[in-house]
């Protein structure tokens, strides 16, 4: 069984507790990426890199806008970066964002609504988007522990880089944030052919032992 630990890069605003039964699922030891308050895609990667200087390698798992850290990751330290697997992760291009990865016109809506508005949706939003498919309970937790990121993290692109031999990627087949079929396109990005998971944009939530086993697998 491959003994690498695992990294785990959260989407937009959300607490590293979100991932708390996967970890426990895991049979690698695992760590939950810091966020940055400042800074994009490069800026989260040194800090998530930052976290795991007593690793040799890592296993990134990517989730939403995660996508853009984990290449900013594989284009600054490669050779510590020997796996990553997208979760219903925006995988961006070279040169491109996590904005610019989003197809016409929603690029332009969100482009818009991030420089103007900031990065925080509404509530009403966050609860039939990203909670759907979340217990009323949980999903008041996760919307009272939701915190907005820096607009850079959206905006900034990503450098030059090349992904690791060893890629997955797991798409979210009820997902009201990224449409399955989109997923498919970052898949083939990302190198990987896509392998779903039932369940909204917060598996770990939903189906936290099943994910696991995907990220193991």
């Amino acid at each position: 069984m491959d003994q690498t630990p695992v990294l785990l890069l959260s989407g937009a605003g959300l607490p590293a507790w979100i991932w708390d039964e996967v970890r426990a699922a895991l049979p690698v030891e695992s760590r939950v990426a810091p966020r940055t308050a400042e800074g994009g895609p490069a800026d989260h990667a040194r800090a998530a890199l930052a976290s795991v200087t007593d690793w040799p390698a890592c296993h990134v798992v990517a989730h939403s806008i995660g996508g853009p850290v984990a290449a900013a990751m594989a284009a600054l330290e490669p050779q510590r970066v020997t796996a990553v697997t997208g979760v219903s992760a925006v995988v961006p291009a070279a040169g491109s964002s996590f904005v610019g990865a989003l197809p016409r016109p929603q690029r332009y809506v969100m482009g818009g609504i991030v420089r103007l508005v900031g990065t925080r949706p509404p509530q009403k939003v966050l609860r039939s988007g990203l909670c759907a498919g979340l217990d009323d309970a949980l999903a008041d937790r996760l919307l009272t522990d939701f915190a907005p990121e820096s607009r850079a993290l959206y905006l900034d692109r990503v450098p030059p880089h090349r992904w690791p031999t060893r890629t997955a990627y797991v798409s979210t087949t009820r997902d009201r944030e990224i449409p399955p079929e989109l997923q498919e396109e970052y898949a083939a990005r990302l190198g990987a052919a896509a392998r779903p998971i039932t369940t909204g944009h917060l598996p770990m939530l939903e189906r936290p032992a099943e994910l696991a086993g995907l990220i193991s697998g």
